[in-house]
Order: structure tokens, then C-alpha cells, then sequence
């Protein structure tokens, strides 16, 4: 288990509020964040609210799994970003409710989702409020915006049905698990898991954007499928060895 961080001083714009004072406050900043985001790319306004009540939802749910799951009495920075993070992905829907996907818009927006992926962690540590609630959070974002930009590659461009490998990878692997209990116990850290990741979602970003050539585009998806296979079949393995 990875050494947590000695608790610092947290300087003072960084809010530390308890959690359900800090999770209305973020869920309410971060849906504004969705609608602006949602029209900025274009969406519609019916669109734009039904990305507003589809996050607001989502928060909701979120909220009833801090009640059971965070064990801190503070909502932290880091889950405000990572709250953030997930009205992005949510605003990332309401082109593909238009009938529109892909595009320098979507691959900017993503690019900022994936750029603060790392901040989340970084707060956490340093406010002393690491968590397996909060890492699980962090990465069931990462593979909704896995997902979510996977369908924008297949509305927006010539690429066929193969790119939806790269969103529903971990959803076959969260599926498998409800088969084989086995599959659902605790992963150690890993490096190359987390590099897999980030390269999974830069693929999905580049590909939103006009500068692969169709070939290349093709190429790079299955190169990260293969990927994303060698990662989940390492994890599957390792598993595998230790089922009781």
C-alpha cells in the first residue's frame, strides 16, 4: 500500500468543508460547468439540461455512496476536482444527444478533464483524505470519459464499431466480475496500469481530432486495444493466482 502523505496545511483558497456542505456546494458549481461546457460545444439547450439533470443525478448517487463508503468528515478539494472532472464528461454527452460527435471542441474539453486527473490525487495526499472511495471515484470517471469519447470517435468520424473497445473495456471487466466473484478483489498498484490508462484516454482524445489520417486512426485504436488487452489480461492473471 502506497505510504500516505504527512497532513499539511492547506492553504487557504483550497476549500476543506464538511462533505455535505462541500458536495452541495461543488455539485451546484459543477453544473454550472456542465451547462457552459454543453453549450460551448455546440449542444442545444435541451440538450444542455438534460447533461445539467443527468450530473445532478449522478451527484446524487455519489453522495448516498460517500454516505457508506468515504470514511473522512471533510469533502476535500480533491473530490471537488474530481466532481469537476465528471461534469466535463457529462457535458461531453450533450453533442451526442445532438446527433454530433468528435472535433477540436470535444478533444479540448477532454484534454482538461485528463489534465486534471492527476490533481485529484495530489490534493488528496496532501490533505491527508486519501481514500478507496475516492480512488475508485477518480477511476470510474476515467472510464466513463473512456466511453463517452469512444461514442463521439464513432458519431463524429470514419472509424467503425472497433473503437467502442476502448470504452467498454473495464465495463466487460466490471461485468465479468458479477460472474466470477473473484474478479472483483483488490488490485495492488500499478504503473503500468495507470500509463495504460492515460495513453487509452490521449488515443481517445487525438482521435477526436482531424490530424490522424483515417489509416493512422485505425491503427492507433487497435494499438491501444492491444493495449489495453495486455493490461486487463496481466491483472486478470495476477487474480487469477490468488483466488482462494
Amino acid at each position: 500500500m502506497r505510504k500516505s502523505w504527512p497532513v499539511r496545511p492547506l492553504h487557504p483558497v483550497v476549500p476543506s468543508l464538511p462533505v455535505w456542505t462541500g458536495l452541495a456546494l461543488s455539485a451546484g458549481l459543477a453544473a454550472a460547468l456542465a451547462w457552459i461546457t454543453a453549450r460551448t460545444l455546440g449542444a442545444s439547450g435541451a440538450a444542455g439540461a438534460g447533461t445539467v439533470a443527468g450530473f445532478l443525478g449522478a451527484a446524487a448517487g455519489i453522495g448516498i455512496l460517500m454516505r457508506r463508503h468515504y470514511p473522512h468528515s471533510r469533502m476535500g478539494a480533491c473530490n471537488m476536482v474530481t466532481l469537476g472532472r465528471a461534469a466535463l464528461v457529462c457535458a461531453l454527452l450533450a453533442p451526442l444527444a445532438d446527433g454530433r460527435g468528435a472535433g477540436w471542441a470535444a478533444a479540448a474539453v477532454a484534454g482538461l478533464a485528463l489534465a486534471l486527473d492527476g490533481a485529484d490525487g495530489w490534493l488528496a495526499r496532501r490533505a491527508g483524505l486519501v481514500s478507496r472511495f475516492g480512488a475508485r471515484f477518480d477511476m470510474e470517471v476515467d472510464a466513463a470519459m473512456a466511453l463517452v469519447l469512444s461514442l463521439h470517435v464513432l458519431v463524429g468520424t470514419a472509424l467503425g464499431p472497433e473503437v467502442l473497445l476502448l470504452g467498454l473495456a473495464r465495463y466487460g471487466f466490471v461485468a465479468a466480475g458479477l460472474a466470477l466473484p473473484w474478479l472483483r478483489a483488490d488490485l495492488p498498484p500499478s504503473l503500468g496500469r495507470k500509463t495504460v490508462c492515460v495513453a487509452q484516454l490521449a488515443a481517445l482524445i487525438l482521435l477526436q481530432t482531424p490530424l490522424p489520417t483515417e489509416t493512422q486512426a485505425v491503427w492507433l485504436t487497435r494499438l491501444t486495444v492491444l493495449a489495453l488487452l495486455w493490461s486487463f489480461g496481466r491483472d486478470i492473471l495476477w487474480l487469477q493466482g490468488r483466488r482462494g
